[in-house]
């Protein structure tokens, strides 16, 4: 495996600081009180124990191994497992975008970082936050299918696992975005309450997305999404008065035509389809989140967790 460290710049991390990965419902598990469990009392059988942390339940302290060691611990029972989150990354041809381009269809000088590189650092950093405050991570790879799963396991170690899944990389350029199939999957895959995170362009019929959403939310998961599009895509701005030629992601032909001519025509259908989508995930209860891939990285990990944790702390 490559260097692990090259998925996380360190000033990413510097300036994510203190953030932590906020559960936005409840979910199965707890951390130092940050994360509200389901379950009322403890469970009658032990686990482990795990050193004392301001904050933690007295009531919890196991005094025998106090008095053999003069250190604190807490014992934990099998239903007091810290949070699990899955974080499923869209591995389709359309992420490649836009390393895709051939030469006489560039629409930028210099090519900016491709949406699965993005998903890939996006990834390991919201990995890195979960398994620093002692949280499990998962990973799932998909396009028509998941292609890959890495179960959550909440050892620091276990990062380096997630981003030797995350270097399998992108698939090719014929395959596909078939999210209802893959978040059914994911449904019926994670059995407890978890946090499902997923990042995707989501270029796929909404209707189908919010369906396999609904399956997710009706299964109890907290579900954060991050969609992920370049600035050509949001803003239909180029540079050059002349043709281009257009190039379908997935296998879906090639148009040649003169942008300012369809410029009108393509802002209205995205933004339809912008807010169709944002509309069903606000109805499901779907934290919903549009990211620019020329944003810095830390930009909407920073607004997102944030959000999230002023949310934690009002309840």
């Amino acid at each position: 495996m490559k260097d692990y460290r090259q998925y996380l710049d360190p000033k990413v991390v510097d300036n994510l600081g203190r953030l932590e990965v906020k559960a936005r419902f409840i979910v199965e598990g707890f951390l130092q009180g940050a994360h509200e469990s389901p379950y009322r009392g403890a469970s009658v059988e032990f686990a482990e124990h795990r050193e004392y942390s301001p904050g933690d339940d007295l009531r919890h302290l196991d005094w025998k191994v106090y008095g053999r060691s003069d250190r604190f611990y807490i014992k934990q029972f099998e239903e007091e497992t810290n949070l699990r989150c899955i974080v499923a990354v869209d591995v389709s041809g359309s992420m490649r975008f836009p390393e895709v381009l051939s030469k006489d269809a560039k629409i930028r000088e210099t090519p900016g970082i491709t949406r699965f590189r993005y998903a890939s650092l996006m990834a390991s950093a919201i990995s890195f936050l979960l398994l620093r405050q002692r949280d499990a991570a998962g990973l799932a790879l998909f396009d028509t299918e998941v292609r890959q799963f890495v179960e959550p396991q909440n050892n620091p170690a276990h990062l380096k696992n997630i981003i030797q899944g995350l270097e399998q990389g992108c698939g090719d350029q014929e395959r596909k975005t078939s999210l209802l199939p893959i978040l059914g999957e994911l449904a019926e895959r994670v059995r407890r309450r978890s946090m499902i995170v997923i990042i995707s362009d989501f270029f796929a019929p909404v209707k189908e997305t919010l369906a396999g959403l609904a399956r997710l939310r009706s299964r109890h998961h907290d579900v954060l999404l991050f969609q992920l599009l370049s600035p050509e895509e949001i803003q239909f701005e180029f540079k050059r008065n002349t043709m281009y030629r257009f190039m379908g992601l997935e296998d879906s032909g090639q148009l040649t035509v003169d942008p300012r001519a369809i410029k009108k025509d393509y802002l209205e259908a995205m933004q339809e389809f912008l807010r169709e989508l944002r509309r069903g995930c606000l109805k499901e209860r779907v934290d919903y989140h549009l990211v620019d891939t020329d944003t810095s990285l830390e930009v909407p990990l920073t607004t997102v967790l944030s959000r999230r944790a002023r949310r934690a702390a009002r309840r």
